[in-house]
């Protein structure tokens, strides 16, 4: 009888659960602004990626599933289909020094670099299969790191910050080659619900420029999930939701100068979890939760968690038995438990367990074709609640964006806005009560990534950026221009922890980066172009002739310039 169920659900459950790429934004940016403009299911949140976009009603002409993957083959009465999923050919340059954004798998490197990726999605009633492996080549040509003329006293505390988190300067010294599984998942589906494996990028939140809880901005992670495909509708509005448990890997390379001493000490110190172990992968669980209230159109309300631990720890049972008078009992799922650290049982956990929460909001107005979002997070967490309201600046990072659309008095064009600010840095709590620079741990000391690469916001620990962005868009959405300009500060944390004893006030690190980008849907493929120029003051923190007069003189002032573009081919049969 169970076996007749089976075979059953293998023939008449159908429900889809393949994927748009998140690692070209091109189609969920034409998705999101379609909207704006009241084309397409407004279930959609943009606030759980990727998108499994055939479970919505979204009309052929603003995007056409089957023309993105063709269905190679269909049996069993349609309820099995193999689809053959488009070529993605990504490549970037950086002439002088690395820039990286959400750019998953593609790593921070000088020089030419290129991600190929195709493969193909097999369905049969709740099973699907996506096979989508990426093949990573990069130049990864030397550059001007931390200067080398800085004193021996800000090595030291630059290594302090190095020693927290895994985020080299250059990942090893020859070119990078490397192919990883990529876009690839195996699931069994349900309705709404969806549970399985899978490697493929994930991002939390409304934010479209810098996630700071979970995007792109690192290469994907082996993990088991169990989340929503579509909206669980009620009638009190709709549910979405994700749980993930998985491996975050260490990236296997260090900072530079590694010999480099203060004081009779060495700087370096090897990244190691309590049980000496080095370089040992952590155990990552977390997850995002999305409210849509039915009485607010276009409205959505969400709190997304995670923590991790080094994988030794959890392989011992260290951390997550907790023990009570009552006796011990097995604690599977960490990420539901000691939100506030008052609830703390056992010893070493408060020490061992790197975490992070926060909400978000977005809020759509299509009567206005707008949308306001905004992200408010902590890192680690609050004692108890009192603390959480007397000091909820301590910790916390924030970003908050406006994206408009503009009708043009010419037929099928519009004119788009969008801004959104994001800050990393520490507030002035931290002159009483230090709180760490964000994706940094000094127990967990990989930080907040995977493979070397921050899997948060991608302007990195202790930065802040202005993103102001104008495009115009002809026929809707075939062809999209602009322009836009982005201010980064690196790391003002530790600007003010290096310098603040000799209050030099000149060394900001200021990026000024202008882009100017084109996307297009040509005959047969999709592309998207964005050339940038950048103009970097102060350098790695670098101040030229200190110390000449006038007090007040330029630093070191750097070019950059970086190239992007990305081709979605489409397999024609």
């Amino acid at each position: 009888m169970i076996r007749l169920y089976i075979i059953v659900l293998l023939f008449y459950l159908n429900t889809y659960t393949q994927t748009l790429n998140l690692n070209n934004p091109l189609f969920e940016n034409n998705l999101r602004r379609a909207q704006l403009n009241g084309d397409i299911d407004s279930k959609i949140s943009f606030t759980l990626r990727p998108l499994h976009i055939e479970n919505y009603d979204v009309k052929d002409n603003v995007f056409d599933m089957e023309e993105y993957a063709p269905t190679l083959l269909s049996f069993f009465k349609k309820k099995g289909k193999l689809k053959i999923l488009p070529i993605d050919y990504n490549i970037n340059f950086n002439s002088h020094h690395p820039y990286s954004r959400n750019n998953g798998s593609m790593i921070p490197s000088r020089g030419y670099q290129q991600l190929i990726s195709s493969g193909i999605y097999f369905e049969l009633g709740p099973l699907s299969v996506q096979l989508k492996p990426e093949h990573i080549y990069a130049e990864n040509k030397d550059f001007d790191g931390f200067w080398e003329g800085h004193y021996d006293v800000i090595w030291a505390r630059r290594y302090i910050l190095w020693n927290w988190i895994d985020t080299p300067e250059r990942f090893g010294e020859n070119s990078y080659t490397k192919t990883k599984l990529g876009q690839s998942s195996i699931r069994l589906n349900y309705k709404s619900f969806s549970i399985g494996l899978s490697s493929e990028n994930i991002w939390w939140g409304p934010s479209i420029r810098n996630g700071i809880m979970m995007s792109n901005n690192a290469s994907g992670f082996n993990h088991l999930t169990f989340n929503t495909i579509k909206p669980i509708e009620t009638k009190i509005g709709n549910f979405e939701f994700q749980l993930v448990t998985g491996r975050l890997e260490p990236s296997g390379f260090d900072p530079p100068n590694t010999d480099r001493t203060y004081a009779g000490s060495k700087l370096f110190v090897p990244k190691t979890n309590e049980l000496g172990n080095i370089n040992d992968w952590r155990f990552f669980q977390g997850y995002s939760f999305t409210y849509s209230p039915k009485f607010i159109s276009g409205f959505h309300l969400g709190f997304i968690r995670w923590t991790q631990m080094y994988g030794a720890m959890f392989e011992n049972k260290y951390w997550w038995i907790q023990e009570d008078n009552d006796g011990a009992t097995i604690n599977w799922f960490p990420i539901f438990n000691n939100f506030l650290r008052k609830n703390d049982k056992v010893e070493p956990y408060e020490k061992e367990t790197d975490q992070a929460a926060g909400g978000f909001f977005r809020w759509v107005w299509e009567d206005s074709k707008a949308e306001l979002y905004g992200e408010f997070n902590h890192n680690d967490s609050k004692f108890n609640l009192r603390d959480l309201l007397s000091d909820s600046d301590h910790s916390r990072a924030v970003t908050l964006g406006v994206h408009k659309l503009f009708d043009s008095k010419k037929n099928n064009t519009q004119i788009e806005f969008h801004w959104e600010w994001t800050q990393l840095e520490q507030t002035a709590s931290r002159l009483i009560r230090t709180a760490g620079s964000w994706y940094m741990h000094p127990h967990v000391t990989h930080g907040f990534t995977n493979y070397g690469e921050v899997m948060g916001a991608g302007i990195g620990p202790g930065s802040n950026s202005q993103f102001f962005s104008l495009a115009k868009i002809n026929d809707i959405e075939s062809e999209r221009y602009g322009a836009s300009i982005e201010i980064i500060d690196h790391d003002n944390d530790f600007y003010y922890m290096a310098f603040e004893d000799s209050k030099d006030f000149r060394r900001y690190w200021k990026d000024y980066n202008f882009h100017f980008f084109y996307n297009k849907k040509f005959k047969n493929f999709w592309g998207s172009f964005n050339l940038m120029y950048s103009r970097s003051l102060n350098y790695q923190w670098e101040l030229l002739n200190d110390p000449a007069l006038p007090y007040y003189h330029p630093g070191r002032d750097v070019n950059n310039f970086y190239a992007d573009i990305k081709l979605t081919i489409p397999i024609k049969l």
